[in-house]
């Protein structure tokens, strides 16, 4: 198994994002990718995609609400526009490679094989 089911490297992570989680399980799900559990069957991991699907939502819903509340005289054209260049891939992965949160994710060989851990999209 990876280092990242190492109690440290889940207090290095929760440093670098500010938040301390009471349930550790929801971290390391959080940064687990399909391909882990994939190719570990016999272990009990879940992977973070049903996280992701909610964590989108949040993230468009604060984001909406932050620019509504900042910019009261916007239009909500002009709203949205500012709020789907803020949630972008491109500004998402350039805050991930920021706080490089690469060192953290769970991947399966496969995918680290081809390339993954680089991979903009992951």
């Amino acid at each position: 198994m990876q280092n990242f089911y190492e109690e440290k490297n889940m207090d290095e992570l929760e440093e670098i994002l500010g938040i301390t989680f009471e349930d550790k399980s929801l971290l390391r799900r959080a940064v687990t990718h399909k391909s882990f559990p994939n190719e570990n069957p016999k272990l009990d991991v879940k992977n973070n995609e049903r996280m992701e699907f909610l964590g989108d939502a949040v993230l468009d819903l604060s984001m909406s609400s932050y620019l509504f509340e900042k910019f009261p005289d916007y239009p909500e054209g002009k709203l949205a526009k500012m709020k789907a260049i803020l949630v972008s891939a491109p500004i998402l992965s350039e805050i991930a490679k920021k706080i490089n949160i690469n060192k953290f994710l769970l991947r399966g060989k496969g995918e680290e094989m081809t390339g993954g851990r680089e991979r903009d999209s992951i």
